[in-house]
């Protein structure tokens, strides 16, 4: 299991997203995101090395909030031939210096992914050390994921669309402080 520190990080993930987000194409914005913290959980990497978190925002910069899906992986050291995803980089008051990519770029976040359809990884709570996190399912597992789709911009629906193939479903708020629950990621299964 991995250790959660209770300490700061400069920028915080929330700034480092806020500027990076703009650049994305499923970036819905015209202007600088203002962002807040939505929900989320993480997964453990076996070797313990690589930070895996699923990270959900609210941009309630414009007229509608709009929520962003965004999973990161924190390393200690950059990530080769991944400089594009990554999201920034932000001093850590425990471990120091912390390279922050999207998710999909970095090879142990799709191996973990695989593992989390495989049934072999368990959601952990955010910031509670060796606890489940109850709001999220796992649709369809079991599964052999071949290809996981990444669903940048959640959206309240029925998780029992995507049991056959294969999804990850958690629990988020929407607009009007409403909690609901939408989907997250997307096996297409061999």
């Amino acid at each position: 299991m991995a250790t959660i520190h209770r300490t700061t990080m400069n920028p915080t993930k929330l700034e480092l997203l806020e500027a990076w987000l703009p650049g994305q194409p499923f970036y819905a914005g015209a202007g600088t995101p203002r962002l807040e913290k939505n929900a989320g959980f993480r997964l453990d990497d076996p070797a313990g090395e690589v930070g895996i978190e699923f990270v959900i925002v609210t941009d309630v910069s414009g007229p509608e909030p709009v929520v962003y899906h965004v999973p990161q992986t924190y390393r200690a050291e950059p990530l080769e031939g991944a400089e594009a995803a990554l999201v920034g980089k932000s001093e850590h008051g425990v471990l120091g210096t912390r390279y922050i990519y999207d998710g999909a770029a970095d090879p142990v976040w799709r191996d973990v992914v695989r593992e989390l359809f495989g049934g072999t990884q368990q959601p952990q709570a955010q910031s509670v050390p060796e606890t489940a996190e109850p709001g999220v399912r796992v649709a369809g597992a079991g599964a052999d994921a071949q290809h996981v789709e990444i669903v940048r911009r959640p959206v309240p629906g029925d998780p029992a669309d995507h049991a056959d193939a294969g999804a990850v479903v958690v629990g988020f708020w929407f607009a009007g402080g409403t909690r609901v629950t939408g989907t997250l990621l997307r096996a297409a299964v061999a």
